[in-house]
């Protein structure tokens, strides 16, 4: 197979360019990051204010359909599409594709921008518009992360994932504040906001940008693709129908066609997987799960995801629905203070996301990723200590500290995962880690939002019919509204809208109250305090659950090895003298110990398994080859991957 672009005895990051390429590639890849992740997010905020443009009511069960896909369609074809565009990268170049991607970002958030429909079609544009502008993000996201490992040495791939990890993380958390300043101005400036930047970071990126890492002449794998395209987007339908009510329950899970999307979607997983042992250049490699490294941070970055992503969703809920409005703030102004009030999560990543990944180019990524999961599995079990009418300044403190432990844990994973690849299936192997989290969030605004609604359906209804009965409604009335599906509360309460007026109009029941208990049941703090204590019982079932996903992923963490850095079978080593010293060493400088002392005892080469009285091996295989014999063969053969690391302990 051809090998383009890098000579043998260049180093790939660096080959034909300027000591300052890896900057420009840093700088413009966190552009483009930092657009897509805002956009992620910044609906959460902006949702009301879009309906409101389009004439649309989506607490109208026919329209809920409308609200959840404009909610989740970019988030799942992100997810769906990353690793073929990951794969495509690797084949065609990475750069060309993220060239692309900006491109078709930039397109569609003007299209978005202009929307001129009202109603139905205007929610169907919106969702189509959305679709392609994600295909767009998934074109950036799959490349984005490989463009940087290529450019940097891999002694400074941590710091470089750090500023990159702050756009990634820190762009979701400025999106809310983004949406709920713009989107009271005027909505369509939610989209909009992204054209300037997107325009010239396209410019910018196919300028400057030049693909500089290794390729593999090789086929598009179709059916690959196409199973797992299919089986992704069948399982992810599947968790976002099913947080609607079915049947009498309170959730879509004993929906059969949401357990057929699930359950089959899974089948055709499997199939995926047995398919790409088969097929002669599959669009993933399956063998990549060898390398404890890869493995073990993508299981964790899963979990973390897990935890954390739907953490988000139930605090602007938590704000929005109760806290805000008890505290004097109107329902129409909850979706630009939950912005404000929610950015101590982005000061604890800004503060933690690069420092985290230069101490983990020195130090491996196990200590700092490990310990940023623990610290925040602690936040989960504190926040279920806190009231629901809580004091700020816990509630700040808590989710600050929860920001520094994802700042802590996801630059040093990033570069321990993309450390790990070969060069030749980077774009791949970063479109897997995120399409593991991208997919983990989808299914964790699923569980969380099951969760939260089991727990509101055991005990909201007795507490509104009580509410509204005290409050002068018609027992009748209070009855039918009291047994609505709890979903719809919750849907009220993350788009900052009081839904006792929407319940309560068909009935008629208000308008045969006088007009201050009208105003009192409609005002902002009636329905608040019915929704309190329904909702803190979901909500620490919910917080629980992200305390159990989080503590297994720091097992995971915690077993991904000391340090691991790709080097192709066969290629020369230092001896296991040298690698044990460096390990000694490095061990030493973070314990605070002096290293002379901590190499003393290893000046006797020949006292080493495999040593031959020079230090050197004979023949002893390193302890990490077998994580990618027949996974780099490639690239081994061509003679072109040199990144041979300076550690490659994996202990």
């Amino acid at each position: 197979m051809a090998v383009d672009n890098v000579r043998p005895d260049e180093n790939p990051g660096t080959a034909g360019r300027g000591k300052n390429y890896k900057w420009i590639a840093l700088s413009n890849t966190t552009l483009g990051i930092l657009m897509v992740t805002i956009n992620q997010s910044i609906l959460l905020i902006s949702l009301p204010a879009l309906f409101r443009g389009i004439k649309l009511n989506p607490l109208i069960p026919s329209n809920t359909s409308y609200f959840l896909w404009i909610f989740m369609g970019f988030i799942l074809v992100t997810a769906v599409l990353v690793v073929s565009l990951g794969r495509v990268g690797d084949i065609y170049g990475r750069v060309k594709m993220y060239n692309l991607g900006f491109a078709v970002f930039t397109v569609f958030s003007i299209l978005l921008s202009v929307t001129w429909l009202t109603g139905p079609a205007g929610a169907l544009w919106i969702i189509i518009m959305r679709v392609f502008q994600g295909i767009g993000g998934a074109f950036l996201f799959a490349n984005s992360t490989a463009i940087l490992t290529d450019a940097f040495p891999a002694d400074e791939r941590g710091k470089a994932m750090g500023i990159n990890g702050i756009a990634a993380v820190g762009g979701s958390f400025l999106g809310l504040i983004l949406g709920g300043v713009l989107a009271p101005i005027e909505w369509r400036l939610v989209f909009l906001v992204s054209v300037p930047f997107g325009l010239f970071g396209t410019v910018w990126a196919y300028l400057k940008l030049r693909d500089n890492g290794i390729r593999i002449a090789a086929k598009i794998d179709w059916l690959g693709n196409a199973l797992f395209a299919i089986g992704l987007i069948a399982v992810l339908t599947g968790i976002v129908y099913s947080l609607l009510p079915y049947g009498g329950h309170p959730t879509g899970w004993t929906n059969p066609y949401v357990l057929t999307a699930i359950f089959g979607g899974i089948v055709v997983l499997v199939l995926f997987g047995w398919v790409e042992t088969k097929v002669p250049a599959p669009m993933f490699r399956l063998s990549l799960f060898k390398i404890r490294s890869f493995t073990c941070g993508n299981i964790a970055g899963m979990l973390g995801a897990l935890g954390r992503g739907g953490l988000q969703f139930m605090l602007i809920i938590w704000l929005q629905g109760i806290w805000l409005p008890q505290h004097g703030y109107s329902f129409s102004r909850t979706p630009l203070w939950a912005g404000i009030y929610m950015v101590p999560l982005t000061i604890g990543f800004l503060l933690l996301g690069p420092i985290s990944g230069i101490l983990s180019d020195r130090f491996g990524a196990r200590l700092f990723a490990t310990a940023g999961l623990i610290v925040s599995g602690a936040v989960f079990l504190l926040l279920e200590l806190l009231p629901i009418n809580f004091s700020y300044i816990w509630f700040a403190v808590l989710i600050f500290f929860f920001a520094v432990g994802m700042g802590l844990f996801f630059s040093p994973n990033q570069a321990s995962v993309m450390n790990s690849l070969p060069p030749d299936q980077r774009g791949a192997g970063a479109g897997m880690l995120n399409t593991f989290q991208n997919s983990a969030t989808v299914l964790s605004m699923g569980l969380f939002f099951t969760i939260v609604t089991l727990g509101l359906a055991s005990r909201l209804p007795t507490h509104l019919y009580k509410g509204l009965v005290a409050a002068g409604v018609n027992p009748s009335a209070a009855h039918l509204v009291a047994n609505e599906p709890p979903i719809g509360s919750l849907f009220s309460a993350f788009l900052g809208e009081n839904p006792i007026q929407e319940l309560l109009g068909p009935t008629g029941a208000l308008s045969k109250l006088s007009p201050s208990q009208a105003a009192y049941i409609t005002g902002r703090s009636f329905f608040p305090k019915l929704i309190e204590a329904p909702f803190a019982a979901g909500l620490h079932l919910a917080f629980t659950f992200a305390a159990i996903a989080t503590a297994i992923a720091v097992v995971f963490s915690a077993f991904r090895g000391r340090r691991y850095m790709h080097q192709p079978v066969g290629a020369a080593t230092g001896s296991v003298a040298e690698e044990l010293a460096e390990g000694a060493a490095e061990s030493a400088g973070v314990l605070g110990l002096d290293e002379t002392a901590a190499l003393a005892s290893l000046d006797e080469p020949a006292a080493l398994p495999g040593g031959n009285g020079n230090g050197n091996r004979t023949g002893v295989a390193r302890r990490s080859g077998n994580g990618h014999n027949g996974v780099s063969a490639a690239s081994a053969s061509s003679g072109a991957d040199t990144e041979a690391g300076s550690s490659s302990e994996n202990i």
